[in-house]
């Protein structure tokens, strides 16, 4: 297959007249300064941007939890109402238009922070992973990578127990966990990754017990409630308690990793850790502005993802880093826009090492974007990050498939009808 590029940004920078050959999965070359052949594609193209944190399910609260001014404890209410009613079958049709959206907003790939494991009461179904498969199959009809991050969820808090709905997270200790996670089986577009839901739900002296050996992401001091009660459990914060106990790695994303201390930053920094900022989400819940620009600077690597799925969109979630960074520092230019869209795209957060390039050799993702909308009419290319928005994404290609053409999801028919559908029956039964 061949496209040819009005523009794309390669790994040098922004060249014109792109020649790109697609073979099954991979690109095999790409060609600046070329002549036109194959599918043109106008506008700019980027490397497909990774969603590095999704809780998929959390779409259907979107515009549904301000009332009374809508406190984080009204929020989470309704999250949990909501996670009662789901099902393999309720939650597969809610998550293939929530995947549908996110191709459609320019990403190719989804980490899935997955706990919601059982059914009601804790009870598993005959296939104990039918909750993981449901996703797997919406991201398979809705042509994104999905990495099923298996969530360890035992606890209700420190020294707490499950309450009833939490029960449904629960596989009751980290080696079940593992056993449950073992029978997983990866495919082309499918990986399995490790979480640990938060150092909350998981007691300290299983915190090891969760394998290292693949990506592991852990929500990480998204508030300051959870440092105090870790510092008042173990003397120790979040980060420390990880490091205590061997989980701090280069394998290791934190996720939000908002309210740190320097010497946690330092520590992060020199395992060669990631950081997963979920700006939009966490602006949603009032949680606070991470630093960004320290942990970047002490070595940590920069992902981004959507998390609650408040906003799907990978360009708003991108130039978040730096505008949010601004706000906390009251200075501009904390990042490059080479180093947002390198955060943007960083596909091995996620477990995609090979995805997030225009290079050869690299996973046949890519996503062009539109240099004539009224959004980046007159920009540089390279303002697209700080301009640019998911209604601007014009085409879309994943593992080498034409998943978006010219602004229409070609696998499934009106993703705006099959949420809408699925999101009213949640709430109506």
């Amino acid at each position: 297959m061949t496209y040819w590029c009005e523009q794309a940004w390669l790994p040098g920078g922004i060249a014109r007249g792109v020649r790109i050959e697609v073979s099954g999965q991979e690109i095999t070359s790409v060609t600046p300064d070329s002549p036109r052949a194959g599918t043109v594609l106008s506008g700019l193209t980027l490397p497909g941007f990774a969603n590095g944190h999704s809780h998929a399910f959390h779409r259907a609260l979107r515009g549904r939890t301000h009332h009374e001014r809508g406190t984080f404890w009204t929020w989470r209410e309704r999250m949990y109402a909501l996670a009662s009613r789901l099902d393999p079958d309720t939650y597969y049709r809610l998550a293939r238009g929530a995947y549908a959206e996110m191709v459609l907003g320019g990403y190719t790939s989804v980490g899935e922070f997955h706990y919601l494991h059982h059914a009601p009461g804790g009870k598993p179904y005959a296939d104990p992973n039918a909750m993981g498969e449901a996703l797997r199959q919406a991201a398979a009809d809705a042509g994104i990578r999905l990495t099923l991050l298996d969530t360890c969820y035992l606890a209700g808090g420190i020294g707490v127990e499950p309450d009833e709905m939490q029960q449904r997270f629960s596989d009751g200790s980290a080696s079940k966990w593992a056993a449950r996670v073992a029978s997983l089986k990866e495919d082309e577009l499918f990986r399995v990754g490790a979480a640990i839901h938060s150092v909350r739900a998981v007691p300290a002296d299983q915190l090891s017990l969760v394998d290292s050996a693949r990506v592991v992401h852990i929500h990480l001091s998204e508030q300051r409630a959870e440092n105090e009660q870790c510092l008042a459990a173990y003397g120790r914060t979040p980060t420390e308690l990880l490091d205590d106990h061997g989980v701090l790695t280069d394998c290791l994303v934190a996720v939000h990793a908002t309210h740190l201390t320097t010497s946690d930053i330092t520590r992060l920094g020199a395992a060669r850790a990631g950081a997963c900022f979920c700006p939009t989400t966490e602006r949603d819940l009032g949680d606070g502005i991470g630093p960004a620009r320290a942990l970047r600077d002490a070595g940590v690597r920069l992902s981004v993802g959507s998390d609650s799925n408040v906003v799907v969109d990978a360009f708003e979630e991108t130039r978040a880093l730096e505008l949010d960074d601004r706000l906390a520092s009251e200075e501009r230019g904390r990042f490059t826009a080479e180093e947002l869209l390198a955060a943007g795209t960083d596909h091995a957060t996620v477990g995609w090492p090979e995805v997030g390039r225009i290079e050869a050799g690299a996973g046949a993702d890519f996503v062009t974007v539109a240099l004539d909308s009224v959004r980046t009419a007159g920009i540089e290319p390279s303002g697209v990050v700080f301009a640019a928005s998911g209604a601007d994404v014009r085409h879309v290609v994943v593992a080498g498939r034409d998943v978006v053409r010219d602004g229409t999801h070609q696998l499934i028919e009106r993703p705006e009808t099959v949420l809408s559908k699925e999101i009213e029956a949640l709430w109506q039964s």
